[in-house]
């Protein structure tokens, strides 16, 4: 399978304080109670118990040679062993772990728990820490830990950048070994809600929802499920019309909705436990409730009821604009437009409808605000949507551990209450008392043999789950966990990858797209430098530069878009004095000669920081260059290639950019060095 970089391929023999005295597992029932939902009546009844007992058996018998034993109560004078405790009072999810008198206990109220619960303590033992006395319980931050794939049915995956997908090949579904490697790597870092096709639903995906596919949908649903994974689809919104059997997909059409209501009995019949759909409706070309001069919410609602009686979420995506701008008009703005679309119908969308933002008003760029939405929904459930394929972080062919600007997003404070106002406070339903809620990635997996393309962007895959779950932990223990879990405890190992994890995010802002401007970069595939490749088109992504200055003018003298916030961070953003240097020409048209908070002027900054940028590249590769023979051989050259790339590319994003912008100021570089 070539799964040596995942996580959980325990394949050498680890000393680990207390692991080799472990001989067996059991599974315990505090008396009178029975786990809600699990139907565990007995040892091996519960299929998510099963495989967490396989888990613990697997990964013990790799680190330490020895394969612990399963029974339902351990025998008389047996050794130090594992239990396995349904207890009360343990929150939905959670777990409790602790160690007395060399037995580990996993307490939990569900097979959830149980499951998340045996992760955490083979993570305790695989990065080094002592199981003596151990005792802490976690409950995971947010509700919905979902991963959405781009794939599509004939197997390629829209902005796939580490092969074609695993799931869909031929326009078939694809069930094999992968599929449960797959479940278990997702369920390891806490992952509990999955959508396999791409937003962009067309052609065959259209048909994922009728008898062709659903007895291939139930088959892979009973797999993720077996891993405490709901199964969610991507829907076409006009199904009705292009399945062939309406004329129209009006939402407030009884005919529409009595459609509606007679597939998703069939779904959810036909496959037990599903979780329901993400929908992109009116935006890029998809089709949408506006067709019929009608709202999201009627369409996110009409939806949602027929899918209630099964406990189905609706997940409607707010990446919503209008793609047919025309470059020569200065008000209309891309970054209001998801704003302007749902604000207004706050409150409006059933309980099981869930609005899914993405963490800035664009594109999942290297730096941009947090989306107003979150501050400005006060009635309406929300979820976090982040990008670990790094379609405009370089597409796994750079490093760029994403997870410190996902910890920056998180914390963001909305001002929408005195406290518990932050993002996070938002989409883990603590600022509103909201239960469907929770954070989404779009997913970085493919078929490749280390599933990420480049080995260490499986961090972002990992780091993502871990922070979903523990919004508390820090990116750099984050790092550190998926360092010790992949390649053990060396010193020099982990000193240098968190080194370079900590370093890429920063690098690649610095070489790529100056003060929060964002996009640069070649239409269509998104990758590489160019300045004005999307600077006359009908997206919406511009930097207005000229030969005076550059930015955009999202103040109230320009789209008004800065003045979207709650105070203060709307006086902050509108004001170009005081709105912060690493987004001030996201808000704001500067001069060159602008003076930064560093000092610098605007042009001085955009010079040093993309040659910093290639430094801060070139010591990352020597850094690695020096753990040769320290890492698996493959992983290294595989590594290497793409550090040598990133270097060579980090190099023409810098000239490209000092260039163009010496070539449209005609101010020379105070430092001398050469552009061209």
């Amino acid at each position: 399978m070539g799964f040596e970089q995942a996580w959980l391929n325990y394949t050498e023999r680890t000393s680990c304080e207390g692991a080799d005295e472990l001989q067996y597992i059991c599974v315990d029932i505090e008396e009178d109670f029975r786990p809600a939902k699990t139907g565990l009546t007995e040892f091996g009844a519960d299929e998510l118990i099963e495989n967490g007992v396989r888990e613990l058996q697997n990964a013990l018998e790799g680190m330490t040679g020895c394969r612990p034993v399963s029974r339902e109560q351990p025998d008389e004078g047996a050794g130090k062993g594992i239990h396995l405790l349904f207890q009360k009072g343990i929150p939905a999810e959670g777990y409790r772990l602790s160690e007395k008198d060399g037995s580990v206990k996993i307490a939990a109220s569900d097979s959830r728990g149980i499951l998340y619960g045996i992760f955490a303590l083979l993570r305790q033992i695989r990065i080094g820490k002592t199981l003596r006395g151990m005792e802490f319980s976690k409950t995971p931050d947010m509700p919905l830990r979902m991963l959405n794939h781009w794939d599509n049915m004939d197997g390629s995956i829209e902005r796939g950048y580490s092969g074609e997908s695993f799931f869909f090949a031929d326009d078939e579904i694809l069930i094999n070994d992968r599929t449960v490697t797959y479940a278990r790597l997702a369920a390891s870092v806490g992952i509990n809600a999955v959508v396999i096709n791409n937003v962009n639903v067309k052609d065959a995906a259209t048909w994922l929802i009728t008898e062709r596919y659903l007895g291939k949908v139930r088959e892979l649903n009973e797999i993720l499920s077996g891993y405490g994974i709901r199964l969610f689809l991507s829907l076409n919104y006009a199904a009705p019309v292009e399945l062939g059997e309406l004329e129209s997909a009006d939402p407030l059409d009884e005919r529409v909705r009595g459609w509606w209501k007679k597939r998703m009995e069939l779904v959810f019949r036909e496959v037990p436990g599903f979780g329901g759909f993400l929908i992109k409706a009116d935006s890029e070309g998809r089709p949408g409730p506006f067709t019929y001069g009608r709202t999201h919410a009627d369409g996110a609602n009409m939806l949602a009821e027929a899918a209630a009686p099964y406990g189905g979420l609706i997940i409607w995506r707010c990446f919503v604009y209008n793609c047919q701008q025309d470059w020569r008009d200065y008000k209309t703005d891309r970054a209001r437009s998801g704003y302007d679309n749902f604000i207004g119908l706050d409150g409006m969308f059933l309980d099981n409808v869930v609005l899914q933002i993405k963490n800035g008003p664009m594109d999942f760029q290297v730096r941009e605000p947090v989306h107003p939405l979150f501050g400005g929904l006060t009635g309406t459930n929300q979820m976090l949507e982040v990008q670990i394929a790094q379609e405009y972080t370089g597409q796994q062919r750079h490093l760029c551990y994403l997870i410190p600007m996902f910890k920056e997003i998180l914390r963001f404070r909305t001002h929408v209450k005195s406290k518990e106002d932050t993002v996070r406070d938002i989409v883990s339903g603590k600022a509103f008392g909201q239960t469907n809620c929770g954070i989404a990635a779009v997913a970085n997996t493919g078929n490749d043999d280390n599933w990420t393309g480049h080995d260490m962007a499986a961090a972002n895959f990992y780091g993502f789950g871990r922070l979903a779950f523990d919004t508390d932990l820090t990116a750099e223990e984050i790092a550190g966990e998926w360092i010790g879990m992949t390649y053990g405890q060396d010193e020099q190992v982990m000193e240098t990858l968190q080194y370079l994890l900590m370093q890429s995010w920063p690098a690649y802002e610095s070489y790529t797209s100056p003060l929060g401007i964002g996009w640069m970069v070649s239409p269509n595939n998104h990758y590489g430098p160019s300045v004005d490749g999307y600077e006359y088109s009908r997206w919406g992504t511009y930097h207005r530069a000229d030969c005076q200055g550059i930015g955009v003018d999202r103040s109230h003298d320009g789209t008004g878009y800065a003045l979207l916030y709650r105070e203060p961070n709307a006086v902050v953003y509108d004001d170009k004095e005081k709105c912060p240097d690493e987004l001030l020409l996201f808000f704001h048209h500067i001069p060159y000669l602008w003076k930064l908070r560093s000092g610098k002027t605007v042009i001085q900054h955009i010079y040093d920081s993309h040659f910093e940028g290639v430094e801060m590249v070139d010591e990352m590769v020597e850094r690695f260059r020096k753990l040769r023979g320290k890492l698996p051989q493959k992983a290294y050259e595989r590594m290497m290639e793409r550090f040598v790339h990133q270097k060579e590319h980090a190099r023409e994003w810098c000239d490209q950019i000092n260039a163009y912008f010496y070539r449209k100021s005609g101010i020379s570089d105070e430092r001398k060095r050469k552009i061209y």
